[in-house]
């Protein structure tokens, strides 16, 4: 069990619980919501054993929006492309000054 994250097997029985009390419960939106679960199960179940996300590729497609929404369109898809790389890219407008040595 790494990082304190329940197991493949703990999050098998909680389903089952979880199943047979959302199937029994009479409660038509709790059912339909369960048999979805249920067709896609294994690959819920993967998330336990592989320990794999796409956060950070949900976080890069929410930058990309914020920086598509404030610009309110693009002449073309270079500026586009510009304006995603230094934005993903933590580029700063107004660097501070560099200082150089003195070459001697």
């Amino acid at each position: 069990m790494a990082l304190g994250l329940p197991s493949l097997g703990w999050a098998t029985r909680f389903w089952k619980r979880w199943y047979f009390w959302a199937t029994h419960s009479r409660l038509a939106p709790i059912i339909v919501a369960a048999k979805l679960v249920a067709r896609h199960l294994p690959n819920v179940l993967t998330s336990f054993a592989q320990r794999i996300t796409n956060a950070v590729a949900e976080g890069l497609n929410s930058k990309i929006a914020t920086v598509q929404k404030r610009a309110c369109g693009f002449r073309n898809r270079d500026h586009f492309k510009i304006a995603v790389y230094f934005h993903c890219g933590g580029l700063n407008l107004y660097p501070a000054a560099v200082t150089h040595g003195k070459a001697e």
